[in-house]
């Protein structure tokens, strides 16, 4: 992600996958990371399927996922008018807005055009640690992102699953350390479960997961092989860099677990 000059708003205009997208966002605020690009290098919709993401800020992984998929309609929600209106200045920075929106809304709230079912995948990346367990942020802003204020993981989940239709897609990233409660949140709902580690060095545990699963399907859960983010040195490994610079899909797909990733298509 190239970094440029702060504007008269506040703004930076950053890069994300090699030059594909265009990011407008508050240079102090919420911020996208290497986790937003991640959550959307795992979607793959087929032409003419609708995805949706739940905590869509800026609109960074709905935006990542146009790019890499241009015959895909795709809405996102997030409960901050400020952030809603960014994100659609940068649909439209992208000459994304015919096919990408973004509505005010809160996961326990669904607004009424939001039909259950009605989408083919959901995405998610919720706020990290519980209300009870850490010191909020000194923003309004950054304390919803980061914290379980809102809504707890529990509603994203409902969310998500409320979103789509019977065998569609639900995907996450998450803590590493919260995989079992994700997981029982899931548990008889969706199956055919794919868990990615995301390791930060070889040898290291992971601190993030990676988790997609198909509603109302019965599959067992697969662990995946995960992804080595950096190399000894700290740079980003060559692989970490095939999904953030060369907009390459991780195929979480039972047909293509024997490949971490492919080619776009």
């Amino acid at each position: 992600m190239a970094l440029h000059k702060v504007n008269a708003e506040g703004l930076t205009e950053d890069l994300l996958l090699g030059g594909r997208v265009r990011l407008l966002q508050p240079h102090r605020g919420v911020r996208v990371s290497i986790d937003t690009v991640l959550l959307a290098s795992v979607m793959a919709p087929r032409p003419g399927e609708r995805v949706i993401e739940a905590g869509a800020g800026s609109g960074g992984a709905a935006l990542c996922v146009a790019a890499r998929c241009p015959d895909v309609a795709l809405t996102g929600i997030d409960i901050d008018p400020d952030m809603v209106n960014l994100a659609k200045r940068n649909a439209a920075l992208n000459g994304f807005e015919d096919r990408v929106a973004f509505l005010n809304a809160n996961v326990t709230d669904r607004p009424a055009v939001l039909g259950r079912g009605q989408f083919h995948h959901a995405m998610a990346n919720p706020p990290y640690f519980e209300e009870r367990t850490c010191f909020a942020p000194p923003t309004k802003t950054r304390a919803r992102a980061f914290i379980d204020q809102d809504a707890v993981l529990g509603d994203w989940v409902r969310f998500c699953l409320d979103m789509v239709c019977d065998k569609g897609t639900v995907s996450f990233i998450h803590r590493a350390d919260r995989l079992d409660e994700l997981i029982a949140l899931l548990y008889g709902r969706a199956g055919e479960m794919a868990v990615f580690p995301l390791w930060p060095k070889a040898g290291l545990p992971a601190k993030r997961v990676i988790v997609q699963a198909r509603k109302a399907m019965k599959g067992t859960a697969m662990h995946m092989p995960g992804l080595v983010l950096h190399d000894p040195g700290g740079a980003f490994s060559e692989q970490t860099e095939a999904v953030l610079r060369d907009a390459r899909n991780i195929d979480l797909s039972r047909a293509g677990w024997s490949r971490l990733m492919h080619p776009q298509r």
